[in-house]
């Protein structure tokens, strides 16, 4: 396993993965430790850091990385649902279920939208209460700014 850190608007970003891909991206890692296993390894995630940050300054809509989040078997589909959220659009979770064929499972959609382990790059953020904004990993400020930056709330 390896990871980096680097700053970006919202702050220092933590990211670890080894050669099946991305493992875990921590947004506003200043307060996160150093993963205990692996090693520091800056150059391994210039793509990452590349994309993140022309994400979060409007010039990439959709991210072309490696995946390797784990999690069950559920909360993949969910995550891999999740991927098929078009920019600049939301979902509620009761929308998700339904997509899933799991109708009533909102809550169950909303632990593993919570549990993802990849902010940004697996967008959970475009995933809304029925009446209103809902929770977020990182804060619900944080999920409004990410919001309006693609257009899918005012600013």
């Amino acid at each position: 396993m390896r990871f980096t850190r680097f700053a970006a608007p919202l702050g220092e970003i933590l990211v670890c993965g080894n050669d099946q891909g991305l493992h875990r991206l921590v947004l506003a890692a200043e307060e996160a430790p150093d993963p205990l296993e692996g090693q520091r390894d800056d150059a391994a995630f210039d793509d990452v850091r590349e994309q993140v940050l022309g994400y979060l300054a409007g010039r990439r809509r959709q991210f072309s990385l490696e995946l390797a989040p784990g999690g069950s078997e559920f909360q993949r589909q969910v995550w891999a649902a999740l991927v098929r959220i078009p920019y600049g659009e939301t979902r509620t979770y009761g929308d998700l279920a339904r997509r899933l064929g799991r109708d009533g499972a909102a809550r169950a959609i909303g632990a593993a939208n919570g549990a993802n382990p990849l902010p940004l790059v697996i967008p959970c953020h475009r995933v809304v209460a029925a009446d209103g904004l809902g929770g977020y990993s990182g804060g619900t400020a944080l999920k409004r700014r990410l919001l309006v930056l693609e257009g899918s709330l005012p600013a």
